[in-house]
């Protein structure tokens, strides 16, 4: 079990997060951005560190900052919560090569399932089962024709996605 988490998030899934590790007797490590220092996040951990001024990009984006304030903190374990950097397998072997665990895939899994096409295809091959649907489409025609084919609704499934800030 971890003795002390670094949740790498914001707002209301940061802060049941928090109460959740609080639960389990587990220290809560809140960041925050400047504009958010009065989120639920932030009140609900035992610590919080501040990782500055600026965007998205400029705080909960920034690899860097996370990884030392997980490091001055002594936390043994990072959060990534949902969105923003749990998905992003560099900063998930960041964490392994800083010898601190981070609380979802490894590395190496989030990159085989990073692109949903190759995803599909290995759970495929792995025996998974999935609903209906097709390789990568390349046209609106393609679309149309294998939604004829599938039966509505249907959802269009971006393979790359959107690097954590939907």
């Amino acid at each position: 079990m971890f003795k002390k988490v670094l949740v790498a998030n914001r707002g209301e899934v940061a802060a049941r997060i928090c109460r959740t590790l609080d639960a389990l007797g587990v220290a809560s490590v809140a960041v925050y951005a400047e504009a958010d220092r009065d989120s639920p996040h932030v009140e609900a951990a035992r610590e919080a560190v501040s990782l500055g001024e600026g965007g998205v990009a400029q705080t909960y984006l920034a690899q860097a900052k996370l990884l030392a304030a997980a490091r001055g903190t002594a936390a043994d374990a990072v959060h990534p919560g949902y969105g923003f950097l749990s998905e992003n397998p560099t900063f998930a072997q960041a964490l392994e090569d800083a010898a601190v665990a981070f609380i979802g895939p490894r590395p190496a899994h989030i990159r085989s399932f990073g692109l949903k096409h190759e995803a599909r295809e290995l759970a495929a091959a792995a025996g998974v089962a999935l609903l209906p649907g097709s390789a990568v489409l390349t046209s609106v025609d393609e679309a149309r024709a294998w939604a004829e084919r599938i039966g509505y609704p249907v959802m269009l499934k971006s393979s790359a996605g959107g690097g954590g800030i939907g």
